[in-house]
């Protein structure tokens, strides 16, 4: 896995080694910041369920003013700490060793995000219990885009009782990205 393009373009980053996490693959993370990438400068970036945090890595070194990442393995938090020191993007970072709910709780009333990317175990319903959570949340405000990683077979059939509505849904050959925002929001993305 590595950095594809900014500050810290081509640079190789650590991963836990097994299956205690799915490090997104480069092909669908530099899909997703294709369709981001315009809008990343400068933003305030939340990376949940962050693993080795290629993610918001890859939102740093496009730009993005600064990155929380949150994860309760510490391994992974190992991990992350590390990837963060060797691309030269620690000092825009923040870590969090918790559980995402404990970490949302805390990070009310000090933060508002851009962009808030999730990529939970499939298939326990954990993104429902955070974007429930984010529905009544300071964290989130009108041009919040909020990006979940999931099965394929995962539904958002709920998300417009919750007050948000689906800008857009990109498949892969294993799982999608579903792209939400606040329900009244004029503009897409």
């Amino acid at each position: 896995m590595r950095v594809i393009a900014g500050s810290a373009k081509r640079l190789q980053l650590k991963t836990l080694d097994g299956m205690e996490t799915r490090p997104t693959t480069d092909r669908i993370k530099e899909t997703l910041f294709n369709m981001i990438s315009p809008y990343i400068y400068d933003s305030i970036f939340l990376d949940l369920f962050s693993g080795s945090g290629g993610i918001g890595i890859e939102a740093l070194s496009r730009g993005a003013k600064e990155a929380v990442f949150v994860e309760k393995n510490p391994r992974a938090m190992e991990c992350i700490k590390e990837n963060l020191k060797y691309t030269k993007l620690d000092k825009k970072a923040m870590t969090m060793t918790k559980d995402v709910m404990t970490a949302l709780y805390q990070l009310e009333g000090e933060k508002t995000f851009d962009y808030i990317f999730m990529d939970p175990p499939y298939n326990q319903e954990l993104e429902k219990m955070v974007l429930s959570y984010l529905s009544k949340s300071e964290l989130v405000y009108e041009d919040t885009v909020i990006i979940v990683e999931a099965s394929l077979d995962t539904e958002f059939s709920y998300l417009e009782q919750m007050g948000f509505r689906m800008i857009k849904t990109k498949e892969y050959k294993t799982n999608k990205h579903v792209f939400i925002e606040k329900e009244g929001k004029q503009e897409i993305c």
